[in-house]
């Protein structure tokens, strides 16, 4: 397949942002060339933020993202939009995401619509090689939080989970300059450090509130209710002649974590799941091929095994050591991301 050059998608993506910024009617009027001399020659103010992406930086990256996304999303004659979106739209998690959004829909993937966006700009030092930034802004009219990280000078979205009902972003701490603060990945100040935070989820998603970290992420659709489901099915195939496992990991995926304003964390992780289902005997058993994987599969059965692996973000609220108590997720996204058997 004939993949068109980047320069093109970037101009049509370009053409899209220019569109929605003149339809606002309230572009800045450019500035006099007297203004621009004055501004040019005037001393930095003392209070200017010295960090690795300002706040108008990422509000910039953000629009182009919109643009950008949603022009590859579009149904067109454009050839490769995956391959683009995989190259220089998206990363981490977002990847096999975005990847299964466009092979189950046909390369018709869903388009969004997206709100004003809330930024949570960490202030970095100017010298970071992985600076990151997050966003709260509707996708559909839902609250979503995102986060878009840069890597060999490109930005990308690499995470982005929707608030759950009745959930909220907590008080993000913010300096004098409205920044806010990176938790560091071996953060101890906090309950559950950002490290090990994937690991931690994983473990309860697959043992409940029977294994070692019961208690440290609060029950919930997300965490102890998976732990029910898995042992139950488990069971299930058993009697019907199958063996049945699932198993959360967190692989090498990129961790985030925000300062709270009550000491506490918003950590952001991705989570693979892998669902292994295989038959005792190859003669009479079969294995149904479930809906949402029949994109990946074309037989409606398979007379072996089947192996479905999906791809989930969260977001979780965890509580400082001061007020130690269960970490809550308050934000989830995911999807089957693969899927293969025999």
């Amino acid at each position: 397949m004939r993949a068109y050059g980047r320069r093109k998608v970037l101009a049509l993506a370009a053409g899209v942002l220019a569109a929605a910024t003149a339809c606002t009617g309230n572009a800045p009027a450019e500035p006099s060339k007297a203004a621009a001399t004055s501004s040019a020659s005037a001393s930095p103010s003392p209070s200017a933020p010295v960090t690795a992406v300002t706040q108008a930086e990422a509000a910039e990256e953000f629009s182009k993202f919109t643009a950008t996304d949603d022009a590859l999303r579009a149904p067109s004659e454009l050839q490769g939009r995956l391959d683009l979106e995989l190259k220089d739209v998206v990363t981490g998690g977002q990847g096999p995401l975005t990847a299964a959004a466009f092979l189950s829909h046909d390369f018709a993937p869903p388009r969004y619509k997206w709100g004003t966006p809330k930024l949570f700009v960490p202030r970095f030092a100017p010298q970071e090689q992985a600076p990151w930034f997050s966003a709260l802004a509707t996708r559909d009219g839902s609250p979503t939080l995102l986060t878009f990280a840069r890597s060999a000078d490109r930005w990308r979205l690499s995470s982005a989970a929707e608030l759950l009902s009745g959930q909220q972003v907590p008080e993000i701490e913010l300096d004098a300059d409205g920044y806010a603060t990176a938790v560091a990945p071996d953060d101890k100040s906090v309950t559950i450090s950002p490290q090990f935070m994937g690991p931690v989820h994983a473990s309860v998603a697959e043992t409940g509130s029977a294994g070692v970290t019961a208690g440290l992420l609060a029950a919930g659709p997300y965490t102890t209710d998976v732990a029910e489901q898995i042992a139950s099915l488990r069971e299930k195939a058993k009697n019907d002649g199958f063996s049945y496992d699932s198993i959360f990991s967190a692989d090498n995926y990129p961790v985030y974590a925000l300062r709270t304003k009550d000491g506490g964390a918003l950590i952001q992780y991705s989570l693979s799941r892998t669902t292994s289902t295989t038959t005792k005997t190859a003669e009479d058993d079969y294995i149904p091929v479930p809906e949402q994987a029949q994109w990946a599969i074309t037989t409606p059965v398979l007379r072996r095994s089947l192996k479905l692996i999906e791809t989930h973000q969260y977001a979780t609220v965890v509580p400082s050591l001061k007020a130690p108590a269960a970490a809550a997720v308050i934000a989830h996204d995911g999807a089957l991301t693969r899927a293969s058997g025999q």
